[in-house]
């Protein structure tokens, strides 16, 4: 098995790739996280689905990707430029609703319903507002979040945040867990 022949990239991605250059983005989700991503949300027909990190929207597109007609999925980053670009990739996409706020706000007051699949991929929702971010997630749903292995781009003191986050998911007991070393370290939960 080769893992590196990707099938079926999303229409955008290389021109998000290019975006990300032309930007000066460094922190662009890899590509398998990509594919897993497209995967998961394949498996949730009609499903309802939450990124918490827009970023440059590589793994948005995928998640995309995977969605059927039926589903929709919200998209947040408090990074205005960023959601400009998401919007001129994505701008015609029904399905999406891309909102500009700081993600530990929008968490608070969410209110809605709860979601089969999310994504964090920023601060929020990753080492702060966990709880409620796992509260948000149906029965059933995955929680997923990438780079939970040491990146050459992490700030001084983020591996021991990355080490007691991987702790504190192993304790819960309304997920169940696998930690995976592949792509750029990733964790899925799925709501029991």
């Amino acid at each position: 098995m080769d893992q590196s022949v990707i099938l079926e990239k999303p229409k955008q991605y290389n021109n998000l790739l290019a975006k990300s250059e032309e930007m000066g983005f460094t922190m662009p989700s890899d590509i398998y996280i990509g594919t897993l991503l497209k995967t998961l949300t394949a498996s949730k027909p009609a499903g309802s689905f939450l990124e918490l990190g827009t970023g440059i929207g590589l793994s948005l597109s995928w998640m995309i990707q995977g969605m059927d007609g039926n589903s929709k999925i919200t998209s947040i980053d408090n990074d205005s430029e960023l959601i400009e670009v998401a919007k001129m990739f994505f701008g015609e996409e029904e399905r999406l609703e891309l909102v500009c706020a700081d993600g530990g706000d929008w968490l608070n007051g969410y209110k809605g319903n709860s979601f089969d699949l999310i994504f964090a991929d920023a601060w929020p929702g990753k080492y702060s507002h966990l709880d409620t971010t796992l509260a948000m997630l149906g029965k059933g749903g995955y929680y997923v979040i990438d780079d939970m292995q040491k990146q050459s781009n992490w700030p001084e003191g983020h591996e021991e945040k990355a080490n007691a986050l991987v702790k504190v998911l192993e304790k819960r007991d309304d997920i169940t867990i696998t930690k995976m070393n592949w792509s750029t370290g990733l964790i899925v939960a799925v709501k029991k």
